[in-house]
């Protein structure tokens, strides 16, 4: 398995939601005013940013150790399987290599299954974050009159020019009590994956001289 996206790359679609303000601020006669923020930035710098590293992080440590148990399990019956196929009996082969190919497609489908699980985790505790970010967006675009808010960071940003004047990032921090400060790592979330190799492929049937 290879390492997820960032988590900035996880919240492409969501910080597209942040696109505008109230549509009543459209409708009235002042000015145009567009501003712009980071999501990422912004997220980066709440508390519950390392909250929910942190607990996707367990939650990560817990498939992985289930993932390295059934890989263990397996490794260890397989080397078992290669050692005393020679003297097995057709029945009994063909039975531990039924068993091997079963366990094997198990792994993979506990790969693909954590993974869904682990982004399922992670979109779950976002929301009420990702909810807070947008209740003070539009808090902020009040306040100051932007008829549009839009996002700056992510994959195909919404933004490709401003002015400086134009962010609103700190004053989105400054309305949730937040100090702006130096932009924090992006945590990142890792899918889980067996410690070492899973076992060799589950041996093809192939007829070796059995004992009668």
């Amino acid at each position: 398995m290879t390492i997820m996206n960032k988590f900035r790359v996880a919240l492409a679609v969501a910080a597209l939601t942040f696109t505008t303000a109230t549509a009543s601020m459209a409708q009235t006669a002042a000015p145009l005013k567009i501003g712009y923020t980071s999501v990422e930035y912004v997220l980066s710098q709440m508390p519950e940013s390392k909250q929910i590293e942190s607990q996707l992080k367990d939650y990560s440590t817990q498939l992985k150790n289930q993932l390295d148990a059934k890989a263990t399990e397996f490794r260890t019956k397989g080397e078992a399987y290669q050692k005393g196929a020679a003297t097995m009996t057709d029945v009994v082969r063909t039975d531990k290599e039924r068993e091997l190919q079963n366990m094997q497609q198990s792994i993979q489908e506990f790969q693909q299954n954590a993974e869904n699980s682990l982004q399922q985790k992670q979109q779950a505790l976002l929301k009420p974050a990702l909810d807070k970010l947008q209740k003070n967006i539009d808090a902020v675009a009040q306040e100051n009159g932007y008829t549009y808010i839009l996002n700056s960071d992510g994959a195909s940003p919404v933004l490709l020019h401003g002015p400086k004047e134009g962010d609103v990032s700190d004053l989105i921090l400054k309305k949730m009590g937040i100090t702006p400060g130096a932009a924090q790592a992006a945590p990142k979330v890792t899918a889980p994956t067996a410690t070492s190799t899973v076992a060799p492929a589950a041996p093809s049937k192939t007829k070796t001289k059995s004992k009668k």
